[in-house]
């Protein structure tokens, strides 16, 4: 059987969101008891908006109308900071946050300490499971309502214009761009190398300028950046896990009745699993896009990157940062580390 393309994949998620939308909004838009606002910086084709759309039409049937879950992605309501800010006065109802919540909760970023998971099982096992409560109740003594499930958003994965990465050694000294985080910052110092920190949008440009010889991403990044254009080869380090957790304003939550919350978390939560199946799909499907652009990919030992990590003090680092706790909860499903 042929593989379908990442398009037609991203194409089909979006052509069944529009139709939804198109059949349940008509419907019940006039007739909401409870309007919730919902807010990220994804665009409205990424999986991530495409199963909140599932989401908020299957909330409207099963309410019968009386909750209305509007989503508005892409920015449109401002950047991360902005709606964190939102989400937290309640302007804003509910928020698919990534990243940008360790400023307010530094706790979020622990499952992507530097390779700390090698794959999804053990990821899921840890998000659904001791280290996703711990987290969640971080999230919770700030007054915000965090939804059971994480959303996913891939493993990331390094990029360069001059060499494949196959151990640490490669990393020594090579110009990185890095997300502004003290964690990524940490983890890419560690192994050697120099990390600058260049927004997205601007990524492109520092590649080809060579302001950063390198990137790391997960794979659908990789491709809506066109990175691939300005970077040779890429390595299947699958380095840190990047997700999202949905958060709810908590005065907005207590209006719902008992039951409203119920349905509304239930199919929230079952979109956090859609989300999974789907960027899992998608990043199988890049390997073969991106291979035919022109990216030649190869997969390197984590193990050797772990061990660098670990002589360079790394994880005894982060270990005192997050606290015994929180570690253990980590190790629990990562095996040691520090």
């Amino acid at each position: 059987m042929q593989a379908t393309s990442r398009r037609q994949f991203v194409q089909t998620l979006g052509a069944a969101s529009v139709a939804l939308a198109a059949k349940s909004e008509m419907v019940w838009a006039q007739s909401a008891e409870f309007t919730l606002k919902l807010g990220n910086v994804f665009p409205a084709t990424h999986p991530v908006n495409v199963r909140a759309k599932e989401a908020a039409d299957a909330i409207r049937q099963d309410t019968n109308g009386r909750v209305d879950l509007q989503l508005y992605p892409n920015s449109q309501l401002g950047g991360d900071g902005d709606m964190l800010s939102q989400v937290r006065t309640g302007a804003m109802d509910v928020y698919v946050v990534g990243l940008a919540l360790s400023t307010l909760v530094p706790a979020v970023t622990i499952a992507g300490v530097g390779f700390a998971f090698g794959d999804y099982d053990h990821l899921w096992a840890a998000m659904d499971g001791d280290l996703g409560r711990y987290v969640r109740n971080q999230i919770a003594k700030v007054g915000l309502i965090p939804m059971d499930k994480a959303w996913d958003n891939g493993f990331r994965h390094i990029t360069t214009s001059t060499k494949p990465i196959v151990t640490p050694v490669d990393l020594q000294n090579l110009r990185i761009r890095v997300p502004s985080s003290p964690l990524w910052t940490s983890t890419f110092k560690s192994l050697g190398t120099s990390p600058v920190t260049v927004n997205f949008a601007e990524l492109y440009s520092a590649l080809q300028t060579k302001i950063a010889d390198a990137q790391e991403n997960p794979l659908p990044l990789v491709d809506v950046g066109r990175l691939y254009e300005v970077q040779k080869f890429c390595s299947l380090t699958g380095h840190m896990w990047d997700g999202a957790y949905v958060i709810v304003n908590a005065r907005s939550w207590g209006r719902l009745p008992k039951d409203l919350q119920e349905t509304v978390a239930h199919h929230i939560n079952s979109a956090g699993d859609g989300s999974r199946t789907d960027i899992a799909a998608l990043t199988t499907h890049l390997e073969v896009d991106l291979k035919a652009k022109g990216l030649a990919f190869n997969r390197p030992d984590p193990a050797l990157f772990r061990a660098a990590l670990r002589n360079a003090g790394y994880y005894s680092e982060w270990r005192k940062r997050y606290g015994d706790e929180a570690w253990a909860f980590l190790e629990k499903y990562s095996g040691e580390l520090a």
